[in-house]
């Protein structure tokens, strides 16, 4: 086994300060997220989403984020999946979006709302067939006693539709987490790693606050 207690780098990033934060939440993280494509880091949109079950029991899987705005980020999945199941009795999450090679990640925690018909069919839309007959056919997080049903499930599904898109099923949609603090870390020498964090501030009218958290 790797001597884990010696397994460490040095971050040499530079100091990320106040003066350096964009006026909003958004803004930084659009700058972020622009220079992760911009450093072709592999899928930049890959983005850690944790729930939690009615029991408080925690989960966590990578989704690709496929958008984001002032109100909130974006991702697509089926309602039937664990996920899914945790989001209807328990509707917050927790975001991570861990680009370890920039020496950079930003956390995002808020409560979870379905997006409409209209953006959910946005989300379809774009996809692959084969992944969109991959998601109809496949009941997501269910046991299945082989590879080989997934593939015959996915081979009569393929075979029944007609060529072209398939519709979005009604099992499969949306999620937007609406922010309520987004922070952004950036790795410091000595491991005084800098933290900065919009928190919305209810008793502001909604409005946010930026703090500094000790590493």
């Amino acid at each position: 086994m790797p001597d884990l207690a010696r397994m460490r780098r040095d971050y040499d990033a530079g100091r990320f300060t106040e003066a350096d934060l964009a006026p909003t939440w958004l803004e930084q993280f659009d700058r972020w997220f622009g220079d992760a494509v911009a450093a072709e880091l592999p899928e930049p949109n890959a983005v850690v989403v944790a729930t939690a079950d009615a029991d408080g029991a925690p989960d966590a899987r990578i989704v690709l984020m496929k958008g984001y705005d002032a109100a909130g980020v974006v991702f697509g999945t089926s309602y039937a999946s664990a996920k899914g199941a945790q989001l209807a009795v328990n509707p917050r999450a927790a975001l991570v979006f861990p680009w370890h090679a920039m020496q950079r990640q930003v956390r995002i925690t808020g409560r979870v709302e379905r997006v409409g018909d209209a953006a959910s069919d946005g989300l379809w839309d774009p996809r692959p067939r084969g992944a969109q007959v991959a998601a109809a056919a496949s009941v997501q997080s269910t046991v299945v006693d082989s590879r080989e049903e997934l593939r015959e499930r996915v081979r009569l599904l393929d075979e029944q539709t007609p060529e072209g898109r398939l519709p979005r099923p009604a099992t499969w949609g949306g999620y937007r987490v609406v922010p309520e603090r987004v922070e952004f870390w950036q790795g410091g020498g000595d491991r005084l790693h800098d933290r900065l964090r919009f928190l919305r501030d209810d008793a502001e009218g909604g409005g946010w606050v930026v703090q500094r958290l000790a590493p």
